[in-house]
């Protein structure tokens, strides 16, 4: 028989299961692997297949299982055609031991199923525990075994979609945000000042820049003041608003924007590269720029942590590996300092040379409006002020006269020329069409006045409002004017350009000289982060895809590793329903054979090499055996996101292992050899999957929790467990022996021990509390593995079995 009924990478918590059945060429060997798997102290156990008559010439080898301490052993004999007596050693004897005995000589397609239920922590327990109330702690096996599993077609399926929902598409790269992202990251992302920088002088008005920062100020404030005094009456009718230069203030203004947008880009363009040096500070100093230390809210300590939490926070949120790479990678093409230099184009954007130019222009002064109009108006008041008789011969053109010296004034007084007449912008009042207009209306209402002959006191409230009229006109025009002047001018604009090119100094201070050497870590960090991703993300998809297969599994020599001759132990994912033997020997002598003494041993497993995969497992059923019903399901609702789930947390503890070589050093920690990692990793959910559906949570794993209901994973109702649970019938466990060894077994049925399974996972979920609900009370509830169903435990006769002290069985 071949020993591929026992796995060959034990489960975590489950009995080691090792096979000492012949042909056995180096025993010693199988026992050491099975003492060398790691097993909690005080609890040890293990699972033993041997043959029934080599029980007390194996009895060193059962004793040394015991040698790394207390151990607990059940061994399932396989019985020989014709045997009708079992002889036992004493170090198989209960309460730390006990004897199962298969009569019927079974294949290794009805021992496997058998192994793995007997092999789980729960079961072992409660069948050692019930053989020690059996006589000479030796019984037969009956049971009645319910198996729920996928599909080929199901697990094929969803182990595509896991790797896939794991890796994900390529996507391109999304502009990193601020929101949501560590404060550390946040801060080099929105480019916002740390509080503690808020109150900084970063221009000190003893510096070049400062300075210069100061004089633009101070020369926008008095041209701000000058054109409010001059816009009023004040500015119009009186000498004060003479002594005022606006247009020498514009262009102190100009000039000294001018020369602090070069001092400003000077200082951009000696400490441009994209890391700061104390030499880099000197020249900032030199010209006016004081940088402060090293803010506390950020430093470099903290952006690897703050990449680490970025990283996990995504990888929560559901996204693939490969869309979190993108969004690092954005990241750190965002955070990669482009040096003070590059500032120079946003600089030219705020101020430009045409933009001083403009500031600088001299610009023409219009006042009256439209001259057509400002003649007809001032013709109608010197028209309403001459109504007077005789009077308005004098007051009618002297009204006219009025209007024409106002807009002579404003021609005289306009503010786009300085009083030495060094900057003049030129201007139009209307003088003439006024004096004009007002010479004719007044003649015109002199003659009327004289013809209607109006009272008195008519003429002199005539001509009061006219007088009146013309001078309110004559200041609102100018007001009026000076406003269209100074808004055409707009040496305001200045003022906003000065604090849009002081905030960008403060930036370029904070961001491309203080955070220089922070972002440098923090895009080489994400850079490598990304790469890691990407890496992990292709080796998943080469394991799934890369062989042609659907999915692949090679899982390499195992823990018990491949013995000379055909000690090759069977591995869980080869736990299925095909025959035995589909996996390793389809002609003789071919790949995977050993040579054994006499020749080629279809027992014997070559090691896989790298990259090189099992064939699939066969699409034809073995024949079951009697006592165990498969139920095969097209995957539950839960499954892929379970794998999914598993997976990613797997990924997690990989990369866990890495954020201490990005942060020595991040711009070469993005090409570690995580291959080998990832593939255990895809290994042993690949294993949980074929061993028991994803059922039982992955080892290690830091995250507890809770896994879906056994129906939401394999899409098999547990309704026929529950009833098979619940059915006291003993007919219907079916013994492990043939009808001619029913002579053999006790016939006394209060000796008959009997054990129920069930795994957890068929328990939970709101369907299953109802179906569950008045089971037995003494149900073992598993926590994993595909099996369910009722052992019975059948002692013998007291003489089939006989007790063999080691002096009687002589040397083994």
């Amino acid at each position: 028989m071949s020993p591929r009924a026992t796995p060959e990478h034990p489960v975590p918590g489950n009995a080691v299961c090792l096979d000492l059945r012949a042909p056995l060429h180096d025993p010693d060997g199988v026992v050491r692997a099975a003492l060398d798997v790691p097993q909690p102290v005080g609890d040890r156990r293990f699972l033993v297949l041997d043959d029934a008559d080599q029980l007390v010439a194996h009895q060193l080898l059962h004793e040394r299982l015991s040698s790394h301490g207390p151990a607990r052993i059940v061994c399932l004999a396989v019985g020989t055609p014709g045997q009708r007596s079992l002889r036992r050693s004493l170090t198989l004897r209960p309460p730390n031991a006990g004897v199962l005995w298969l009569l019927d000589d079974p294949d290794d397609d009805a021992l496997r199923p058998l192994v793995d239920v007997l092999s789980g922590p729960e079961v072992f327990k409660a069948v050692l525990e019930a053989l020690a109330d059996v006589v000479h702690g030796v019984a037969v096996p009956a049971a009645r075994v319910l198996e729920h599993d996928l599909t080929d077609e199901a697990r094929a399926r969803s182990w595509r979609q896991a790797v896939e929902g794991l890796a994900g598409p390529d996507v391109p790269a999304q502009a990193p945000a601020a929101k949501g992202a560590p404060a550390e990251l946040a801060a080099l992302l929105d480019e916002s000042v740390p509080p503690s920088l808020a109150d900084h002088a970063w221009l000190p008005a003893h510096g070049r820049a400062g300075g210069l920062l100061l004089t633009c100020e101070e020369a926008l404030d008095d041209a701000v003041e000058g054109y409010t005094r001059v816009r009023g009456p004040a500015g119009f009718l009186t000498a004060s608003g003479r002594s005022l230069d606006l247009p020498g203030d514009i262009e102190r203004l100009a000039d000294s924007l001018r020369r602090f947008r070069t001092a400003v880009a000077d200082a951009f363009t000696a400490a441009g590269g994209s890391r700061l040096t104390a030499e880099h500070r000197g020249h900032l100093r030199d010209r006016g720029i004081e940088l402060p230390e090293m803010p506390r809210e950020i430093s470099r300590a903290g952006i690897v942590p703050a990449l680490r939490d970025h990283t996990y926070e995504l990888i929560g949120r559901g996204l693939p590996l490969r869309s979190v790479a993108a969004r690092l990678a954005a990241l750190s093409t965002r955070t990669a300092p482009a040096g003070s230099a590059a500032r120079l184009v946003r600089l030219d954007e705020i101020c430009s040379s045409d933009e001083v130019n403009r500031i600088a222009a001299q610009h023409f002064f219009t006042a009256g409006g439209s001259r057509p109009v400002a003649a007809a108006t001032t013709g109608v008041l010197a028209l309403l002020a001459g109504l007077w008789p005789l009077v308005g011969w004098v007051l009618g053109p002297a009204v006219g006269v009025l209007a024409a010296v106002l807009a002579h004034l404003m021609q005289r007084r306009r503010p786009n020329r300085s009083p030495d007449g060094r900057f003049d912008g030129g201007g139009s009042t209307g003088t003439a069409p006024r004096l004009v207009g007002g010479l004719v209306g007044g003649a015109a209402g002199a003659a009327v006045g004289q013809a209607l002959a109006l009272p008195l006191w008519a003429g002199a409230v005539a001509a009061t409002v006219a007088v009146a009229v013309v001078l309110t006109l004559a200041l609102r025009d100018w007001t009026r004017a000076v406003d269209d002047w100074w808004a055409r001018a707009d040496p305001e604009r200045a003022g906003t350009v000065l604090r849009e090119i002081h905030q960008l100094v403060i930036r370029t201070a904070v961001h491309d000289w203080l955070f220089a050497d922070v972002r440098h870590h923090c895009s080489d960090g994400a850079g490598a982060v990304a790469r890691l991703l990407r890496s992990l993300a292709t080796t998943a998809d080469t394991y799934a895809y890369g062989t042609g297969r659907e999915y692949a599994y090679d899982p390499g020599p195992g823990p018990t590793g491949p013995a000379p001759g055909g000690d090759a132990a069977w591995s869980w994912h080869d736990w299925d329903d095909s025959a035995g033997d589909d996996l390793w020997s389809e002609t003789p002598g071919g790949p995977g054979l050993s040579e054994g003494p006499d020749g080629p041993d279809p027992r014997a497993r070559k090691p896989a090499s790298p990259g090189q995969v099992p064939p699939p497992r066969s699409g034809v059923d073995s024949p079951s055996p009697a006592w165990l019903e498969r139920r095969h399901g097209d995957g539950g609702p839960a499954l892929v996101d379970t794998l999914v789930a598993d997976l990613v947390e797997g990924t997690v503890r990989i990369l866990d292992g890495c954020w201490a070589g990005i942060e020595r050093d991040p711009a070469h920690a993005g090409r570690p050899a995580l291959d080998e990692r990832l593939t255990e990793l895809l290994d042993e959910t690949r294993v949980r999957l074929e061993r028991d559906v994803a059922a039982s949570p992955p080892p290690g794993g830091a995250t507890r929790r809770e896994r879906p209901d056994a129906a939401r994973l394999t899409g098999v109702a547990p309704d026929a467990v529950a009833r098979l649970i619940a059915d006291d019938d003993p007919d219907l466990a079916v013994p492990m022996c043939g009808p001619e060894h029913l002579r053999l077994l006790s016939h006394d049925p209060s000796s008959v021990r009997q054990v129920r399974f069930v795994p957890e996972t068929m328990r939970r979920g709101a369907t299953g509390d109802d179906i569950w609900r008045g089971t037995a009370e003494d149900v073992e509830w598993t926590g994993g593995g595909r099996h369910a169903g009722v052992l019975r435990l059948v002692p013998l006769r007291p003489d089939v079995v006989r007790i063999v002290r080691a002096e009687e069985a002589g040397a083994p």
